[in-house]
């Protein structure tokens, strides 16, 4: 075959087992190192019209496990050896390079035993002396080591990728959890950071509340998600659900691809519409608090991966619910302490009121007390003994106020007869004593016939008998008047 001066292409003369063989190159390798580039282990040729090959090297048997005998003598078996899913495209490409002279492609072959290989292949045009284009050369490249390595750095990276937005969804959701300790704000960002991590249908925080019964204390349902017939709260009894008794008795993190294969899942109430469902257990300081349910319409929509996830989220959850706990606690306490202190000083004002209007009542009694022309004494209830005496009743017996105080009416035989104060301190106990005549002894021992009065009052901090004596004469003539 003649070729053009401007053909841009080289001969090279290769030498194989028992022959010579003359190559058709690109006059650009001219200055190549055959054996540098190893030519004639990874070298092609192929008819540009018909596209059957006209020499391949060694290498071809090496890289496809395909004897060159074969290729010879069924041309195009070479396209079967190209991966079924890269075929069209590699074989389009190779149809445009018989008219643009261009060719560079990557892809997978298999060989046959299934394994499959990564091949770089570059071709080159060879025109004749109108230009046209007659054959394509060029060489192959295994690459298989090279591109798992690329596959396996792209996948560090992806799960780097992953890793980094996962630890990040964590750190936010901690620290969501953390900024506001009411328990509404609670469960709004841990259901949020549940969306952020999870791609769920409807996701429940379900709190453990004694005995059987459960509590849904938040909830969250997507816009995609038809509204279950439940009401919120949803409170649910373990005795009606087999399925509900299981979760609370294991206490583990719990995935179903599809609900439809558990027996029981139609007696956990609200729970009917999800198809894919996991849940993981809250539990803060060794204490199981209850667990999240997080559930999707769509089967197989939740993996392992999906439940580590939760598990971690689960973590600072469950302290987050209990620390909002306690803070609700400690503001009903709060409350209670506020309000108690708020008593106390109401009580501590009254006191006061009180003391004020004791102390000015004491005030007026002692100055009634005093000044009274009318005999006063004032005995202790249980032994007679004086506690207190009026001038009055000094000029009326004889005694100085020092000589009764803290002697007992006993020792001074002020009655005559004792049994008249026993009888005058029995009904004492169903009232005051109003105007009872006995008879009392003076100093100098003169009996005085006299009306007596008396009451019980709280004296000094004990009981004591206020009493009041006048001389019957006296008595009778203002009963009379």
């Amino acid at each position: 075959m003649q070729f053009a001066p401007t053909a841009n292409i080289a001969v090279a003369e290769l030498k194989e087992k028992d022959r010579t063989v003359m190559l058709v190159m690109p006059i650009h390798w001219r200055n190549c190192s055959l054996p540098r580039i190893d030519l004639h282990k990874r070298f092609w040729t192929i008819d540009a019209d018909s596209k059957k090959p006209l020499y391949v090297s060694e290498a071809y048997e090496t890289v496809t496990g395909r004897s060159r005998r074969s290729l010879m003598e069924h041309p195009s078996s070479y396209e079967n050896v190209i991966h079924s899913d890269d075929r069209v495209h590699v074989l389009g490409k190779l149809e445009q390079a018989a008219h643009n002279g261009r060719f560079n492609e990557r892809f997978r072959i298999i060989r046959p035993d299934g394994e499959v290989r990564w091949v770089w292949a570059r071709g080159f045009p060879v025109r004749d002396s109108e230009g046209k284009i007659r054959r394509l050369v060029g060489t192959v490249l295994e690459i298989t080591a090279q591109k798992e390595a690329e596959e396996q750095v792209a996948t560090n990276l992806a799960l780097a990728r992953s890793s980094w937005a996962e630890a990040e969804a964590l750190r936010k959701a901690t620290f969501g959890l953390t900024q506001d300790l009411r328990m509404d704000f609670v469960l709004e960002a841990l259901l949020q950071s549940l969306a952020d991590l999870i791609p769920y249908s409807c996701a429940r925080v379900l709190i453990a509340e004694g005995g059987p019964h459960v509590l849904s204390l938040g909830e969250n349902l997507s816009l995609k998600t038809p509204k279950p017939p439940s009401e919120f709260p949803l409170t649910l009894n373990a005795d009606d659900s087999p399925f509900l008794q299981r979760v609370l008795a294991s206490q583990r993190s719990i995935l179903l691809p599809d609900t439809k294969e558990e027996e029981s899942w139609l007696t956990f109430g609200g729970h009917a519409h999800l198809r894919s469902w996991l849940s993981v257990p809250l539990v803060a300081s060794a204490q199981y608090l209850g667990f999240l349910s997080v559930g999707h319409a769509e089967p197989n929509r939740f993996t392992q991966d999906h439940l580590r996830r939760a598990e971690l989220l689960a973590i600072p959850a469950a302290a987050a619910i209990q620390n909002s706990r306690l803070y609700e606690r400690a503001a009903i306490y709060g409350e209670e302490l506020e309000k108690r202190v708020e008593d106390l000083r109401r009580a501590q004002a009254a006191l006061v009121q009180s003391e004020e209007g004791r102390r000015l009542s004491e005030d007026k009694f002692q100055k009634i007390f005093r000044s009274s022309p009318v005999p006063f004494s004032i005995t202790t209830l249980a032994d007679g003994r004086f506690v207190d005496v009026n001038a009055a009743f000094e000029c009326r017996y004889g005694y100085s106020r020092t000589e009764v105080l803290g002697r007992t009416v006993q020792e001074l035989r002020i009655w005559e007869d004792p049994s008249d104060r026993a009888l005058m301190v029995a009904q004492l106990q169903r009232g005051p004593v109003r105007n009872v005549i006995t008879r009392l002894r003076t100093k100098s021992g003169e009996i005085k016939t006299t009306t007596y009065s008396a009451d019980k009052i709280q004296f000094d901090g004990q009981a004591c008998v206020l009493a009041v004596s006048e001389d019957l004469p006296a008595y009778a003539q203002r009963s009379i008047n």
